[in-house]
């Protein structure tokens, strides 16, 4: 248990790290020679986020006893992340899944995490993340998604941690290399009570709620209970409601190098903004910088800003909230 307010962990993702390959930039994986190796994972590229800015963030997770497992959690500790809630299991190994660029310019993701150590988490996981007291946490579809065991995980996380204090984040997240979209959408939908803040893409909107027009989605979300909304759309930017106002912000990128990762860095820059007192729409303006940093750079935390940048991003939303 913490000490004093002062060591308390702040934010705490829950979710699935993975080791990620890919080849160069300009090679496929059928011919390249090689592979680049990163980590990744939706909730670590949160974490990552949000450490950048020093909010003091735990990512709560399970790994293998192998060497992809413990390269995972020298990674976070390099990233800021603190890594005292990871698990090893020695039973189970590490997550690994590959990225390549088809001939079109898109991405496409192959995973091997079927039987990994964070597929095997359980309810009983929740114990250490609801000990530790954070303000808040991010969980998401995708890690209910990974199993029986994950989907109980989260679902208990959903439902106890707003009585303990903590509010809750929640990122849709859907897979469809995880099973049918549709189940996925309406597991998500059922994981929405308790949660104070909602991230969805429109492309994952009709799964969840079978609207997906950003006001309509808002809507649909609200009347699911959930306080805050940021609807996400790629290139079109992405929508933020936090009470009568509905907000719009265009994309901030310039450069689009490799799209994957920008929701992540838009829940971490929106959650940032929260967690040090900000207004929604200067939290998603914070959001919406990092999502533009990241597509434009390989691998999914290599485009986030340094920590002086970050505070630099963080005073500007601060003094102007910039975005209105």
């Amino acid at each position: 248990m913490p000490d004093s307010p002062a060591d308390r962990i702040e934010l705490i993702t829950v979710g699935e790290p993975m080791v990620l390959l890919q080849p160069p930039a300009d090679q496929r994986l059928l011919g390249a020679p090689a592979l680049d190796v990163y980590v990744a994972g939706a909730e670590l590229n949160v974490a990552a986020g949000t450490a950048r800015f020093g909010v003091r963030t735990a990512l709560a997770t399970a790994v293998g006893d192998d060497p992809f497992g413990a390269r995972l959690i020298a990674a976070a500790g390099e990233l800021g992340i603190d890594t005292s809630l990871i698990a090893m299991d020695a039973a189970h190994p590490t997550g690994v899944f590959l990225k390549d660029v088809t001939d079109d310019g898109a991405r496409r993701v192959y995973y091997y995490r079927a039987g990994s150590a964070a597929a095997a988490m359980t309810a009983t996981d929740a114990d250490r993340v609801l000990a530790a007291r954070p303000r808040a946490l991010l969980t998401s579809g995708l890690t209910a998604s990974l199993g029986d065991g994950p989907y109980a995980l989260v679902s208990r996380l959903c439902r106890e941690a707003p009585a303990a204090g903590i509010s809750v984040a929640f990122d849709v997240n859907i897979r469809p290399q995880l099973g049918d979209v549709a189940e996925q959408g309406k597991r998500s939908r059922e994981l929405l009570e308790g949660c104070t803040q909602l991230f969805i893409g429109t492309d994952e909107a009709t799964p969840v709620f079978g609207v997906d027009d950003p006001d309509a989605v808002i809507e649909a979300a609200r009347t699911a209970g959930v306080a805050e909304i940021v609807v996400k759309a790629g290139a079109a930017g992405l929508w933020v409601n936090g009470g009568a106002d509905t907000y719009h912000l265009p994309s901030a990128a310039t450069s689009v190098v490799d799209p994957v990762g920008a929701g992540d860095a838009v829940a971490a820059g929106y959650l940032v903004g929260r967690l040090r007192g900000l207004a929604e729409l200067p939290s998603a303006w914070l959001g919406n910088q990092l999502a533009a940093g990241i597509v434009g750079a390989l691998g999914d935390v290599t485009g986030l800003p340094t920590h002086v940048e970050a505070m630099e991003l963080l005073e500007r939303a601060a003094e102007s909230g910039p975005g209105a």
